[in-house]
């Protein structure tokens, strides 16, 4: 990951937060609907095709930042299931631009200690494409750094249907006993089984919608939603959602303390 030039919100020691964000206060794990490519290329005069490439560049800034922050997963929402309906053009640009961003970036997310996950109906992407989603999955498997999760094919509800059916098998082979399905169970079958559900959902592009994403896992994230287009999204707006995830009270359904 080249880094990006520095701007203004950036401080000398890249790895501590901005000084107004209490760094025993972040969340531990974002999620990210990164949306407005392309009415970012259209506002510009540029084919969409170009503003899904500026996206690519917010995603390692944000990725970045987050690791330098201390932030200790992102999960991003690269590619839904509802996106094969797009224009052939536009789905065949998109896999070959997950293909050239995994080849270039892979050594740099490596050296960095980046661990990488795709989630998501992956035996639906082009070949190549699998074969380098299976080389950084394994390159980095054992890294120690942010873990970087990328939803490629990914649906909320197509997840929760594949993990009931494979509950559902081990129940019919006598493996399992219906009346022991939990959440926890329910949860080791999801693609994110190990990651910590997260903390902060953020939805670029003023759309007030969570559009199919982490169905199960955002139960009781807290939402931030900004009017910047994604490939606007920078350091400033990624303190502005953590300053408004920290000015809430996170009750999880209960009630504030009673002060005496």
């Amino acid at each position: 990951m080249s880094r990006p030039p520095a701007t203004g919100t950036d401080r000398t020691d890249r790895s501590l937060p901005p000084a107004n964000l209490d760094p025993d206060r972040l969340p531990q794990h974002v999620a990210l609907i990164m949306d407005g490519n392309g009415r970012w290329a259209e506002s510009r005069g540029l084919p969409r095709m170009m503003g899904h490439r500026a996206g690519v560049e917010a995603l390692k800034s944000t990725l970045r930042l987050c690791s330098d922050w201390g932030i200790q997963a992102l999960t991003a929402y690269a590619f839904s299931t509802e996106n094969w309906s797009r224009p052939g053009e536009e789905v065949n640009f998109l896999m070959t631009l997950f293909e050239r961003v995994l080849q270039a970036e892979l050594k740099a997310l490596e050296a960095e200690q980046v661990r990488i996950r795709f989630l998501g109906d992956l035996e639906a992407l082009p070949q190549k494409l699998q074969q380098l989603i299976a080389e950084a999955t394994t390159s980095t498997a054992s890294n120690t750094g942010i873990h970087f999760n990328v939803c490629t094919n990914y649906g909320g509800r197509r997840e929760l249907v594949l993990a009931a059916q494979r509950l559902a098998r081990r129940a019919a082979a006598g493996e399992l006993d219906p009346d022991d399905i939990d959440e926890n169970s329910i949860g080791a079958e999801l693609f994110t089984a190990g990651e910590q559900d997260p903390d902060l959902l953020i939805r670029t592009s003023g759309e007030h919608r969570i559009s199919n994403f982490l169905l199960w896992q955002l139960a009781y994230a807290e939402i931030h939603v900004t009017d910047v287009l994604w490939p606007d999204f920078n350091a400033m707006a990624l303190k502005e959602a953590l300053l408004d995830f920290q000015r809430r009270n996170r009750r999880f359904g209960g009630l504030d303390p009673i002060s005496p």
